[in-house]
């Protein structure tokens, strides 16, 4: 993770899009380009989204998500893998994509599966806001609504990767990370990742 890359707030629409990853994921393997798969997409309304400036901007995030992972397995496993393993691998390339995402699940979560601190609670999410917020200018600027819909999405990532059962679950799940990902996190050397699907050997 490039520590200069700035925090932003695109996941408040941009979120967990495990299917539409599988969607843009298909049509990369094929070697497609992003304006031949943003084309397809639009053409038979694969995403069936509302507008279509919405499609553009959420192909686009998908695409940017699959080059972040850096991984041409992963890629493979995001479209090919059980929806468990392929969520676990999503969420992976949206932590390589956004430094928010991947702090949130290295420095909160990851560090609660290190010390088997199984708690979540609203506090540590806004204790992580906060903290955020007195660090980096531009996350001190973001609105009340923002920071809001941003908790929500983080939250909904846990569920997504069964991490949490719900949004008014307490505890967090001890997963375990699959083969598949934790392979491909060793192989991108990004070893600090591991944390957060609670994989410490």
């Amino acid at each position: 993770m490039d520590l200069s890359m700035p925090y932003n707030g695109t996941l408040t629409a941009e979120q967990f899009l495990f299917y539409e990853m599988k969607i843009v994921a298909t049509q990369y393997l094929e070697g497609r380009t992003i304006e031949a798969i943003i084309e397809n997409i639009k053409r038979d309304n694969l995403f069936q989204f509302p507008t279509e400036r919405m499609i553009i901007r959420i192909a686009r995030a998908c695409y940017k998500r699959l080059i972040a992972l850096g991984n041409e397995k992963l890629v493979h496993e995001v479209v090919d893998a059980p929806a468990e393993v392929a969520k676990q691998i999503n969420l992976y390339a949206i932590m390589r994509y956004n430094r928010l995402v991947r702090e949130f699940m290295e420095g909160l979560i990851g560090e609660k599966y290190r010390q088997q601190d199984f708690s979540y609670t609203k506090k540590d999410i806004n204790m992580f806001f906060s903290r955020l917020r007195e660090q980096n200018d531009d996350v001190a600027t973001w609105s009340e609504q923002t920071i809001s819909k941003l908790k929500q999405v983080l939250t909904k990532c846990l569920i997504e990767t069964k991490m949490l059962d719900s949004f008014k679950d307490t505890t967090l799940n001890p997963i375990f990370i699959s083969a598949e990902l934790e392979s491909g996190i060793r192989e991108n050397k990004d070893f600090t990742a591991l944390s957060a699907f609670n994989c410490f050997r």
